[in-house]
């Protein structure tokens, strides 16, 4: 079936699959090898099909989607791919997270795991056993989004291209909403018992680099990789002799990046409690559990009912290995 052929409608919203999915099945990439649309995915063939602009200066208004019912169909997905491009230009989860689990439902228990014995065992000794087992609790999972409300009438004639930077923005703020969820089950643990963090005091009253040291320290079996901190806490550590050095100056100045106490990399977040310091080995300390992708109300913007539109998503975090997160106050 040629990509210009494919009927379009609400249907493709309601197949169990997510629409790019259902799109991509009725029009596979794979037809397209050694043509000129050749690296577009099935609804940028769509786009094309009906001559859709939706970047750039010469971009087309909001209204081009609702010239037909079946580019009005088309509506809900453009959304949800600009609220996760904003989403995941925000997104720093991947400096934290070890593993994503994409599930269902909401009812998911994550996985322990504790070793007993000495390793190595002598001759003729068991060697040491790790046991893996099923969390008694479960992940809880929340629900992160904004309502748009704008009327159709509204937006008609604005640019596609603007209303995108609105769009990312709110998966900007999707996103650092996300964020402070998995700071709160680093330090407070996923509702398990015995999976809140370790606590380490500093040694006086203000943060020095004597205490990074302590807190690198206590990581061990683990190694201290990322280090979040909310505004305070990142003008202490950036204020510190030891980060003044020329090479981590011209770094900072140069590109805006962070410096790296320690080996670590530094990220600020208002999630973080003030005067709290959040350390962890993403490789083993944080599990995202994931419902679906970005969700939107379809039924409603493809009738142009913005006023009451709903988008979202649904994540929820779990601790992999306690003791790979420590924190400092």
């Amino acid at each position: 079936m040629a990509f210009d052929t494919i009927k379009l409608d609400k249907g493709l919203y309601a197949t169990g699959k997510s629409f790019a999915q259902a799109l991509e099945a009725a029009d596979p990439g794979e037809n397209y090898r050694g043509t000129a649309l050749e690296g577009l995915d099935a609804f940028e063939r769509q786009l094309k099909r009906f001559g859709i602009r939706v970047s750039g200066a010469g971009s087309d208004r909001i209204e081009k989607f609702f010239t037909s019912s079946q580019t009005a169909t088309l509506f809900p997905e453009y959304i949800a791919r600009a609220v996760r491009q904003g989403l995941e230009r925000a997104d720093q989860l991947g400096d934290i997270v070890a593993a994503t689990t994409l599930v269902e439902g909401l009812d998911y228990r994550s996985v322990s795991s504790d070793t007993t014995g000495d390793d190595p065992a002598d001759e003729a000794e068991s060697l040491p056993v790790t046991l893996v087992k099923t969390k008694g609790a479960l992940v809880n999972m929340r629900k992160h989004g904004r309502v748009l409300s704008a009327s159709y009438e509204a937006l008609r004639y604005h640019r596609l291209d603007l209303f995108t930077v609105a769009l990312r923005q709110i998966g900007a703020d999707i996103a650092k909403a996300i964020l402070a969820d998995a700071v709160d089950v680093l330090v407070n643990g996923d509702g398990n018992t015995g999976t809140a963090a370790d606590v380490v005091s500093m040694g006086g009253a203000s943060l020095s680099y004597d205490d990074l040291i302590a807190l690198w320290n206590s990581f061990d079996p683990f190694t201290m990789t990322t280090l979040l901190a909310d505004a305070g806490g990142v003008s202490e550590l950036l204020a510190m002799a030891e980060m003044r050095d020329s090479c981590a100056g011209l770094d900072f100045h140069g590109s805006g990046d962070l410096v790296t106490p320690l080996g670590a990399k530094l990220i600020k977040s208002a999630a973080v409690p003030a005067g709290q310091l959040v350390a962890l080995d993403r490789n083993c300390a944080l599990e995202l559990v994931k419902a679906g992708d970005i969700v939107t109300d379809y039924d409603k913007l493809i009738d142009r009912q913005l006023g009451r539109a709903a988008i979202s998503s649904t994540v929820g975090f779990a601790k992999i290995f306690p003791g790979a997160a420590v924190v400092m106050e």
